[in-house]
């Protein structure tokens, strides 16, 4: 059973879910679009009872506490500091790191740019920030399934999902996503400001710029079925790992792995965390 915490940081309070002893080792677990830390129900308990100190919070916008209301305070440095300014609060100096689609965009960032905090990286879904932005430039498929990013950073978005007591923000869940946790999402999103917290990471994101080799341990697990994924950047993600790296492809998997599949990926997670002890 995970417990209820507020993490007080320099850009305010974020809600967290956490399970296991506090002087257990470190992980740090960040949800995607549009979850919260509740994606990660099933693997906080299994690392919890492993030992471990596993900490999900709800990320920037998601917390009523850090909702800043600028596109620009959504950029990916932001998001980078907050995961530091978490792990410091903790008085972490290296953790394990593991991510979900957006997520996982911010992880591979943490662990590119401050490697020496990092003992491991786990990123799901979403692959090197490097291989995705370069197939999006190339590929003709990843384009198509990128589309719907341009639809999310529109004026409009907010009023588009919420609308028919919030259809559409609710079909994006189908599927894969449990019925408990959709309406967990959709009422959370429905808080002030919320949805606009959570839509501004895609107004603020620039896939322009390189964030280079990951050096630290590396699995990336990656679905059949991620209708926002393609194979191209999920295969090329390993020439931009160079220290140690693993690779799973799960078939007949959709995007939302950590509640379809949570079995698999906790047994993965877990084996990827005994495999670097140090």
């Amino acid at each position: 059973m995970a417990d209820y915490i507020q993490i007080p940081t320099p850009a305010g309070e974020f809600d967290a879910l956490t399970a296991g002893p506090e002087d257990g080792r470190p992980v740090l677990l960040l949800h995607g679009f549009p979850e919260a830390a509740v994606e990660w129900s099933e693997q906080l308990g299994v690392l919890g009872g492993a030992e471990c100190f596993a900490v999900a919070p709800d990320q920037r916008g998601y917390s009523s506490g850090v909702r800043p209301q600028q596109v620009a305070d959504y950029r990916m440095d932001e998001l980078v500091g907050d995961v530091l300014a978490i792990a410091d609060h903790f008085g972490w100096q290296r953790f394990d790191l593991v991510g979900h689609d957006w997520g996982a965009a911010v992880a591979w960032s943490v662990a590119a740019e401050h490697p020496d905090r990092v003992r491991t990286l786990t990123a799901v879904s979403i692959p090197h920030l490097d291989a995705f932005t370069r197939a999006v430039r190339e590929d003709e498929d990843q384009q198509q399934r990128s589309a719907y990013m341009q639809a999310l950073r529109s004026s409009t978005a907010e009023k588009t999902l919420l609308a028919d007591n919030a259809a559409k923000l609710r079909r994006i869940y189908y599927p894969g996503v449990p019925e408990h946790h959709v309406d967990d999402y959709v009422q959370r999103l429905t808080e002030p400001g919320a949805l606009t917290g959570a839509l501004n990471w895609y107004r603020a994101s620039r896939f322009n710029g390189e964030i280079g080799p990951i050096t630290v341990p590396t699995l990336y697990v990656w679905s059949t079925e991620d209708v926002a994924v393609g194979s191209t950047a999920a295969l090329a993600t390993e020439r931009h790992v160079t220290g140690p790296y693993r690779f799973e492809m799960l078939q007949e998997v959709s995007h939302w792995i950590p509640e379809e599949a949570p079995d698999s990926l906790t047994r993965l997670l877990l084996q990827h965390l005994l495999a670097h002890p140090e």
